[in-house]
């Protein structure tokens, strides 16, 4: 990978978190989906984002998940540590940790809840970028959140040397052109949402941060470099292809629909820890019948 490649080009999986029968982490189900985003091309892993249930998982198994995936990954790919907080400290103290264990960058999501002005967004990323040495991915999820990442405040940002990205899942493309137009090389863009990936890259994005790709990695990763390599018809027809897979993994809260697609090709378990809940039986038969129609599953 070239320097001007950034962090990462093409699909990163936003790996989802296996859990057993007594919802504890199911690192045997972790090497397997492991063993198979490496066989189907997956361009990254994200570790303890959204997708892998950040929010419920005590610290102590955010970082034994995150020696075993850097472990296991052994620099094939990059591995992205999601160490955002609505704690200043608290994500300081986790993005240190995770770069001590051999992460190759970090997702930081916005503070949600407390939320914070444009001015407390910006001491805070600069504050915990001020204390690591490798790149950040900032992570804009406004539905997520209730607080949002303005062009101008992403401008400020990308002057630190150590904010080299964002992953944004706002779904305006008006507002991420803007911020394409501002902050050019200064600032790489990723998709957040599976369905706006070629929207994205059109504006000069470096990929997508997906929840499909723990299903289809091969499809994600071609779709992305068909269109690095100027066959743009050929990724735009993917992507309204996979248009309808792409919105059944959020016909309820991500990751439910996505770890039931998982069991559903036998890589996973079905479990959530509380307050998710599995997918409703007559969504679970609409979910099967989709993943059908592309062939992933037989009836």
């Amino acid at each position: 990978m070239s320097m001007n490649d950034g962090i990462f080009k093409g699909s990163a999986a936003a790996i989802v978190t296996p859990m057993d029968q007594h919802g504890n982490l199911d690192l045997t189900a972790m090497e397997r989906l492991l063993k198979f985003q490496l066989e189907n091309g997956t361009d990254a892993i994200v570790v303890n984002g959204t997708t892998g249930e950040s929010s419920t998982l005590e610290e102590k198994e955010k970082t034994e998940l995150l020696e075993f995936v850097v472990h296991y990954v052994n620099h094939r790919v990059p591995v992205i540590m999601g160490t955002g907080s609505n704690s200043t400290s608290n994500s300081v103290r986790l993005s240190r940790k995770a770069q001590s264990l051999g992460a190759s960058a970090l997702l930081l999501v916005t503070p949600y809840y407390n939320k914070t002005s444009q001015h407390g967004l910006v001491e805070h990323f600069n504050t915990i970028a001020d204390r690591v040495d490798i790149p950040i991915i900032l992570y804009n999820v406004p539905t997520r959140t209730g607080v949002n990442i303005e062009p101008e405040t992403y401008l400020k940002l990308s002057k630190h040397p150590n904010i080299r990205a964002a992953k944004e899942a706002g779904g305006n493309i008006s507002h991420i052109a803007k911020v394409a137009a501002l902050c050019g090389e200064r600032l790489d863009l990723y998709s957040g949402n599976d369905d706006q990936t070629v929207p994205i890259m059109s504006l000069g994005g470096k990929g997508v941060i997906s929840v499909l790709a723990n299903i289809m990695p091969l499809q994600m990763h071609t779709m992305c470099e068909l269109f690095f390599e100027g066959q743009i018809k050929k990724s735009r027809d993917m992507q309204l292809e996979l248009l309808r897979i792409m919105n059944a993994m959020f016909m309820d809260v991500n990751p439910v629909p996505v770890k039931a697609a998982l069991s559903l090709l036998g890589l996973c378990e079905e479990k959530y820890r509380l307050p998710l809940v599995p997918l409703k039986e007559t969504d679970k038969e609409k979910l099967r019948e989709i993943m059908e129609s592309y062939f992933l599953i037989q009836s």
